[in-house]
C-alpha cells in the first residue's frame, strides 16, 4: 500500500478544492444516467461518478478516483457497500 500521497476524503462541499487530484468518498446511488452514476454525498448534495460500476439504486458505494470538477469524479475503484451503511 502506497501511503506517500493518500487520497483526500471529500464530500460535494469540498470537492472543488481537489480538482485534478485523487480523492475518495462514499455516495448513496440515486440513479444511473447512461454510464454516469449520480449519487448523494454525505453532505446531502449530488455528485456525478464517471466510469463507475453498475450499483443498484439506494446502495452505498465507496469511490476512489480523480476529481474532474466540483461535481464529478472519474472513478478508478468502486466498492458496493450494499443498502445499509454504518
Amino acid at each position: 500500500m502506497d501511503t506517500s500521497s493518500p487520497e483526500a476524503l471529500v464530500d460535494a462541499k469540498n470537492l472543488n478544492m481537489f480538482v485534478g487530484q485523487r480523492v475518495r468518498t462514499v455516495v448513496q446511488v440515486q440513479h444511473n444516467d447512461g454510464g454516469m452514476l449520480v449519487g448523494q454525498s454525505p453532505d446531502g448534495h449530488q455528485l456525478s461518478i464517471k466510469s463507475a460500476m453498475d450499483v443498484p439504486v439506494s446502495h452505498f458505494m465507496e469511490v476512489y478516483g480523480i476529481a474532474e470538477n466540483s461535481q464529478t469524479i472519474r472513478a478508478e475503484v468502486c466498492t458496493d457497500f450494499g443498502p445499509d451503511f454504518g
